[in-house]
């Protein structure tokens, strides 16, 4: 797809800059004025106090609240996900120690006692979870499928829809302009866990949604290293609410996880490129298998959401599922791979894999493989999966 994106950015200085794709972006996302003899993306800041003579008046006053070296990471997330947008209309982003912090932020700074929320019933294992404490505290809890923009139907009274798209781990689409009007008509606000596409494969606030949740762990940061999060926003007073609530919870990021995230940046396209490029070689490869059923890409031609994800989506993500026969066929085909690793998670430069149903709580079966495709050669890495099927067919 064409690397070029729509609108140009803005530096700190809220100068309007040249249009740039999304490599030249990703590599200078953040990045501080140069200053003669100081380094191009500074060192990470370690303190939890800083000088504070007088009236408390600057930006950063305890460790809890701020830190430079978030500043700089929240604007590179902020010019990826928002592009040319930070100073136009008050786009912020805010990160977390992880990506369910982030979730977190959102869900429990919006929402309060007898209010109602919209969640995926086939979005990220952990929600359930979410769901217990959410009702817990008074907050009426509907659920709808992703595929189909199901969760329109359950969206009257809701205060926030919260949308995942792709959902994980079965890669189905809905249609995120759609739910965010007919949500904000029924006065909703709406979030989008956009950890799967990253910003450079959707932009939801650029599709309506109130807010991009995701977890940087994955693909923004891309080497299963770091366990990050963000939130970025352009409602100003929801904003500070989730500003409110990570600092009474103290969920933020260590300034070297923030630092190492910032510095992972710069080659995001870079493995975007390979991995996306390379996942739609392995699911071409995996769709003339007789033994795969359930083979899901949204970049495939033929996978029920291409149309949808073709027309919000830049880029279809590094993340391809199927099913094997059985639970003991899929075993044996994880184990007999030598380039993926058997390891939980997604979006990093080695590719993983693993059979979802060993966790429960997702409504797969048994043989359900979520594979991540990562920046491997494709060609080693189709040859391996297909000689990985052959083996565990004995």
């Amino acid at each position: 797809m064409n690397d070029s994106a729509a609108g140009g950015g803005n530096g700190g200085d809220g100068v309007a800059r040249t249009p740039v794709g999304d490599g030249t972006r990703a590599v200078r996302a953040g990045l501080p004025e140069p200053v003669k003899h100081e380094p191009t993306l500074p060192g990470p800041v370690f303190a939890a106090h800083f000088h504070l003579p007088g009236d408390p008046t600057g930006p950063y006053t305890y460790g809890r609240d701020e830190n430079p070296t978030w500043t700089l990471l929240e604007r590179a997330i902020g010019e990826l996900e928002a592009p040319g947008a930070q100073d136009a209309d008050g786009v912020e982003t805010l990160v977390f120690a992880s990506g369910m912090a982030a979730v977190s932020s959102v869900l429990f700074s919006q929402l309060s006692a007898g209010d109602a929320v919209v969640l995926p019933d086939d979005g990220y294992q952990a929600l359930p979870l979410v769901r217990d404490q959410l009702e817990a505290y008074g907050i009426e809890v509907r659920t709808a499928p992703t595929g189909g923009d199901a969760q329109l139907e359950v969206l009257d009274g809701a205060r926030l829809l919260w949308i995942e798209s792709p959902s994980n781990p079965g890669l189905d689409v809905c249609d995120i302009r759609r739910l965010a009007e007919a949500a904000h008509a029924r006065g909703a606000l709406v979030a989008v866990d956009n950890t799967l596409a990253t910003p450079l494969g959707q932009r939801p606030l650029d599709l309506g949604a109130d807010f991009s949740v995701a977890s940087g762990t994955k693909q923004l940061t891309g080497h299963g290293d770091i366990l990050l999060g963000y939130v970025t926003g352009r409602d100003r007073p929801a904003m500070a609410a989730v500003r409110s609530w990570r600092k009474i919870v103290g969920a933020i990021p260590g300034p070297m996880e923030a630092w190492l995230a910032h510095r992972s940046i710069a080659t995001l396209q870079l493995r975007i490129a390979r991995q996306n490029t390379s996942a739609l070689a392995v699911a071409e490869a995996l769709r003339g298998r007789p033994e795969v059923t359930g083979l899901r890409y949204p970049g495939l031609p033929d996978d029920p959401a291409h149309a949808i994800a073709s027309r919000q989506m830049r880029r279809f993500g590094c993340v391809v599922s199927f099913v094997l026969p059985t639970r003991a066929r899929a075993e044996r085909f994880l184990d007999a791979l030598r380039l993926v690793d058997d390891a939980t998670s997604f979006g990093g430069v080695r590719s993983t894999a693993e059979r979802r149903g060993r966790w429960g709580g997702d409504a797969v079966p048994e043989g359900f493989i979520r594979l991540s495709v990562g920046a491997e050669d494709p060609a080693d890495l189709v040859a391996d999966v297909l000689r990985a099927l052959d083996a565990s067919a004995h």
